[in-house]
C-alpha cells in the first residue's frame, strides 16, 4: 500500500497479529516484544500495562485532535522541505500527513486495538501523545511501502513530534476537542430551548397554582412556567456560544514549558519561528476554528483555569436541567395521589410487581446526568488547583472530565427533548381543579385588607381534618367560602 488515502480502518487496525510474526521495540529503559504488524509502538506498551485501571480508553476526540495537530505539523514541515528542494523530507512528511487521514477516517471503534491507553494516566498525557506519535509513524510506513517499526524510515519523536512537546500539543488537542463538541452541545441545546419556547405558546392559557417551596402560592399559567424554563435554556445557550473565545487561544508551538526558542539552539530559532506561526495557519484551515497563538504561552502551558471555567458554565446547564427535570417529574406525580397537572408518555414499565405503573425515566436519568457533570466539575477544579510550577500532571483528569460532561449533556438535552417534553400533554382540567380548589387567589385581597385580615379570615374558613383531607377537591368548598368571606371583608373595608 503505497498511498495516503486508501486503508481505511484496515490501514489504521493493529488489532489482530493475522501473522503471527513479532518485533522487538527497545529504548534506555528496556525492551518489549510486540505483535509484528501493531500499529503502536513501545511506550504505548508500556502505557497499558503500566496504567491498566480497566477505566475506560482516552476520549476518542481527543485523539482526533491530536492527529489533526500532528497533520498540521507534517504539512508545514512538507511545505518547507519542498521549498529547500529536500524530496526525501517531503516524501516523508506527505506521508505522516496520510497517516493522519487515515486515522481521522476511520471510525472510533475501528481504532480501540491502536489507541491503547486509558484515559487516567501519568505523566501529564505523555502516553496518549506517544500512542499517536507512535501510530502515525507506523502508517506513514505502510504507505511507504515499510514494515512498522523501522523507524530509521519515519520516527514517532523525531519526525512526527518534530518540534512538539506533549505540553503544548495535549492543551492545544483538548481546546479544539472542547470547541467541536461545544458547538455540537450548542446546537443540541438551542433545539432544547425552541421546544420550551413552543411549549410556552401552546400553554400560555393554562391556568394552575403555582407553588413556593412546594407549598401553594399565587396562581400562574404552564405557559409561563415552561417560559421561565426557556429563559434559563436561552442564558446557557448563551454562555456555551460565549465561552468558545477563551479556547480559541492556543501555546502550539510553545513545546516543553512555553519558551519553545529558548528550548531550542540558536541555529533553529527561525525555524521554530517560522513552524509555529505555520502550524498554527494550518491547523486553522484543517479544524475550522479560528484559532490564535497565544499571547504567553507559558500561561497556557501551566494554568487550566479556562477549563474550569468552561467546566463551570456546563454545570450551569447541568443544574437547569435538573431543576426543570424535576418540576417535570413533580408535576406528573400520579396518577391520582400525585399532582397530575401534566402526563408523560409512558415508555416502559415501573416495576416488576406493580402493574400498571410507569415512571417518569427520562426527568429521572436527566437529574442523574446533572449529578455527574457536577460531580466532574468537583474533579476538574481539584485537578486544575493541583498543577506545580510550568506544567499541570493532572490534565488526563480534567480532559476525560471535561469532555465526559459536554458529551452527557448533549445527550441529556436530545433525549429530554426528544422522549420527554416534545411527548407530554397538560392535563387542563387537573390544573384548573387543583387551582379552584386553592386560595391562591387571596394573595390579591392583601393590599385592601392587610396582611393579618386575610390570614385570620382563612384560618377561621379552613376545615377541619377531615375536611382537610378533602382539600384538594373543589366539592370541598373550603375555597369558595374564604373567598366570599373575603370579598365581603372587601366591601366592608371599602364602605368603611
Amino acid at each position: 500500500m503505497t498511498d495516503g488515502k486508501g486503508g481505511g480502518a484496515r490501514g489504521a487496525r493493529g488489532a489482530h497479529n493475522e501473522s503471527g510474526e513479532t518485533r522487538v521495540e527497545k529504548d534506555g529503559i528496556g525492551e518489549m516484544v510486540l505483535p509484528g504488524d501493531a500499529l503502536y509502538g513501545l511506550e504505548s506498551a508500556r502505557a497499558r500495562e503500566n496504567f491498566s485501571l480497566d477505566y475506560r480508553p482516552v476520549n476518542m476526540r481527543l485523539v482526533y485532535a491530536m492527529v489533526k495537530i500532528k497533520k498540521a505539523a507534517a504539512i508545514t514541515f512538507g511545505k518547507a522541505a519542498g521549498a529547500s528542494a529536500d524530496n526525501g523530507e517531503a516524501e516523508k512528511f506527505r506521508a505522516i500527513a496520510g497517516a493522519c487521514d487515515r486515522i481521522l477516517t476511520s471510525p472510533p471503534a475501528g481504532l480501540s486495538e491502536v489507541f491503547i491507553t486509558d484515559a487516567l494516566q501519568g505523566g501529564a498525557g505523555t502516553s496518549v501523545h506517544m500512542n499517536v506519535n507512535e501510530a502515525l509513524a507506523n502508517i506513514a510506513l505502510d504507505i511507504l511501502g515499510k514494515k512498522p517499526g523501522c523507524y530509521d524510515v519515519v520516527h514517532p519523536l523525531n519526525d512526527v513530534n518534530r518540534f512538539q512537546s506533549t505540553n503544548d500539543v495535549y492543551p492545544t488537542a483538548l481546546r479544539i476537542a472542547a470547541i467541536e463538541a461545544l458547538r455540537e452541545l450548542a446546537e443540541e441545546c438551542a433545539k432544547f430551548q425552541e421546544v420550551l419556547q413552543k411549549k410556552e405558546t401552546e400553554y400560555g392559557d393554562i391556568a394552575k397554582l403555582g407553588r413556593t417551596e412546594l407549598m401553594d402560592a399565587v396562581p400562574v399559567t404552564l405557559g409561563g412556567e415552561f417560559g421561565a424554563y426557556a429563559q434559563a435554556a436561552a442564558r446557557d445557550r448563551w454562555r456555551l456560544y460565549k465561552v468558545e473565545e477563551r479556547l480559541r487561544q492556543i501555546n502550539l508551538g510553545g513545546a516543553a514549558a512555553g519558551l519553545a526558542e529558548a528550548e531550542g539552539g540558536k541555529e533553529d530559532v527561525h525555524e521554530r519561528r517560522q513552524y509555529r506561526f505555520g502550524v498554527i495557519e494550518e491547523l486553522r484551515t484543517i479544524t475550522g476554528i479560528g484559532l490564535a497563538a497565544a499571547e504567553y504561552p507559558m500561561d497556557l502551558t501551566q494554568n487550566n483555569d479556562v477549563f474550569v471555567e468552561v467546566s463551570g458554565l456546563l454545570k450551569a446547564l447541568a443544574v437547569n436541567l435538573s431543576k426543570i427535570a424535576g418540576d417535570i417529574r413533580l408535576m406528573n406525580s400520579g396518577p391520582r395521589g400525585g399532582l397530575g397537572e401534566i402526563r408523560l408518555a409512558p415508555l416502559q414499565k415501573g416495576s416488576t410487581i406493580m402493574a400498571g405503573k410507569v415512571n417518569p425515566v427520562i426527568p429521572e436519568m436527566v437529574i442523574q446526568a446533572g449529578i455527574k457533570v457536577m460531580a466532574n466539575d468537583s474533579a476538574i477544579s481539584i485537578a486544575a488547583s493541583r498543577g506545580e510550577f510550568e506544567l499541570n500532571a493532572f490534565s488526563p483528569l480534567i480532559a476525560d472530565s471535561l469532555l465526559e460532561s459536554i458529551s452527557l449533556l448533549r445527550r441529556t438535552c436530545f433525549l429530554f427533548r426528544v422522549k420527554c417534553l416534545e411527548r407530554l400533554t397538560p392535563d387542563r382540567e387537573r390544573c384548573a381543579e387543583l387551582l379552584d380548589a386553592s386560595w391562591a387567589f387571596a394573595a390579591s385581597f392583601v393590599p385592601a385588607l392587610g396582611y393579618e385580615t386575610v390570614s385570620r379570615i382563612i384560618a377561621e374558613h379552613q376545615n377541619n381534618q377531615e375536611g382537610n383531607r378533602q382539600a384538594a377537591r373543589p366539592a370541598d368548598g373550603t375555597a369558595e367560602k374564604i373567598r366570599r368571606a373575603l370579598e365581603e371583608a372587601a366591601v366592608r373595608a371599602g364602605n368603611g
